[in-house]
């Protein structure tokens, strides 16, 4: 085996699943690299093993496939730039639904509009993940946005926001040494699908990235989410990568025993 490491142990996942998760580095295989990610998967216990593939290579392509690698997402990655004027939500979207910085209090409605709206992604599309777990692994996402893991949480709510529900949120992530802004997570509670809130999300996060002096963000969503494609793609963000996520398991899939 060589001496570089090709995956990583990913404790998180791992405590939170309640099995050894790891991930590969990088996004392409040779026959060599994958006799080594085998041996250190067997060396270091790993039951899943998450790797993101570059979709336009091929052989790694091949070669994931060859050894039970398991297709379960596409990954989207959209971009756009803020340095320029923005483009904001129709005036009926902005007047009906205002955005502001979660409270505490809003949390638990923000753990129940995770459960309910974000149901794609794939951990959904893998039957060796249970579906309350994948729900579950949302709303302890959002809650720890709102502890610190994001650099701000906003929120959507009727023009009355003392009485009405909070609709929606949105988690923004100030750019790090590798990456520039980005929205984590964006979810609309069901009952107000399709009335704008996401738009108007989308422009308070925008807006919120500009004043803080970012030109750039960043989105990911799922290849078979064409609704949020449309919504970032109307709000100026443009197409920058396609990636595939593939999980292989090394340990008996029950999902009655997961999580």
């Amino acid at each position: 085996m060589s001496e570089s490491i090709p995956c990583r142990l990913l404790e998180w996942d791992s405590e939170f699943f309640g099995f050894r998760i790891a991930r590969v580095d990088g996004g392409r295989l040779t026959t060599k690299k994958m006799r080594d990610i085998l041996a250190w998967c067997e060396e270091n216990f790993i039951e899943c093993l998450y790797f993101l593939a570059d979709s336009d290579h091929m052989d790694t392509l091949r070669l994931a496939e060859r050894h039970q690698f398991s297709l379960v997402d596409i990954r989207v990655e959209l971009q756009r730039s803020i340095s320029g004027p923005l483009a904001h939500a129709t005036l009926s979207s902005t007047e009906a639904f205002q955005t502001r910085r979660f409270l505490p209090g809003d949390i638990p409605s923000l753990k129940e509009i995770a459960r309910q709206s974000i149901t794609g992604s794939r951990f959904f599309s893998d039957p060796c993940f249970s579906k309350d777990a994948s729900h579950s692994l949302y709303e302890a996402w959002v809650e720890k946005s709102c502890q610190g893991y994001a650099d701000q949480v906003l929120v959507s709510a009727g023009i009355n926001q003392k009485n009405d529900p909070v609709s929606g949120f949105i988690t923004c992530h100030l750019p790090t040494a590798d990456s520039g802004g980005t929205i984590g997570l964006l979810g609309t509670a069901v009952d107000f699908q399709g009335q704008g809130v996401g738009r108007a999300l989308v422009n308070a996060a925008l807006d919120w990235f500009g004043a803080n002096g970012v030109g750039d963000v960043k989105v990911v969503t799922q290849g078979q989410n064409i609704k949020a494609q449309r919504l970032y793609q109307s709000s100026g963000f443009i197409t920058h990568t396609q990636k595939l996520w593939y999980h292989k398991w090394f340990a008996a899939c029950d999902v009655a025993l997961r999580h």
